[in-house]
């Protein structure tokens, strides 16, 4: 259902949020003021205000967490991609570097990357990895390490070559591993139960009062949709409003061959 959500587009995040806390607010006045309940309720009267505090303590505090999780592997996914991205240069710059004619590990490396612009970041977000992806890296991989490359390059080069092969494929493990991450999800089921709880919290605060009631929930809800909105639009850093885009990766395919082809 957290999954589901979070896959929204934005204007769906936004809409979903406001129906959740306002339709909250409208159903808490009307059990509060219209309702049976009405009497029982209001013998609930001197709730103090300290006890709404503790409760949206707790949820500030929870929400402030799942925020910094959410930045943090975001600048950490932006990291790795920048890292994949510096390896899969350096085979490319090695391999126009070297005396012995490497054209064939040029062009393992330039479909490998077509693979992951073209087919495994869009399919990242939904199915984790990309079969093609996952068969040009082998060829790749299978290129570099051919036994003939020492001979022909010396092995200081070609195990530069190998180490920067294997680091580029280390890179874009953990790349994967972020995107398929969705430990956040009992965190956000977590952080929604708390907000509806603090606007209960408020709710009784305000019970003599229904204007009191009605705005201080309309401010509340108000801040929370637009807060929980704004956190929801970066928890998965490969896909939505502010994903982070293969170009770095993608540079690789226009760097210059041997003579400037």
């Amino acid at each position: 259902m957290v999954r589901a959500w979070l896959d929204m587009a934005p204007a769906g995040i936004f809409l979903s949020l406001s129906v959740i806390y306002f339709g909250m607010m409208a159903a808490l006045a009307i059990i509060a003021f219209r309702s049976r309940l009405r009497r029982p309720l209001q013998s609930l009267n001197g709730v103090v205000a300290p006890f709404f505090n503790a409760v949206a303590i707790l949820f500030a505090l929870l929400a402030s967490f799942l925020a910094n999780d959410i930045s943090e592997r975001s600048r950490q996914a932006l990291r790795t991609v920048q890292a994949e991205a510096g390896e899969l240069r350096n085979i490319h710059t090695l391999s126009v570097a070297s005396v012995s004619d490497m054209q064939n590990i040029r062009a393992a490396l330039k479909a490998y990357v077509g693979s992951i612009v073209d087919d495994e970041w869009p399919a990242m977000n939904a199915t984790g990895s990309s079969p093609r992806t996952e068969a040009a890296y082998d060829n790749l991989l299978r290129e570099v390490s051919q036994p003939a490359l020492s001979k022909a390059s010396g092995q200081t080069v070609h195990s530069a070559l190998l180490n920067a092969t294997v680091r580029a494929g280390t890179q874009r493990n953990v790349r994967l591993a972020l995107a398929a991450d969705h430990t956040n999800d009992l965190k956000w089921l977590v952080v929604i139960v708390l907000s509806l709880f603090t606007q209960v919290a408020i709710g009784l605060v305000h019970l003599e009062r229904p204007r009191a009631f009605v705005a201080s929930l309309i401010v509340f809800s108000g801040a929370v949709v637009v807060a929980l909105g704004i956190i929801a639009l970066q928890e998965y850093p490969f896909s939505g409003t502010f994903q982070i885009a293969p170009d770095p990766i993608a540079a690789v395919l226009r760097m210059p061959a041997p003579g400037g082809g």
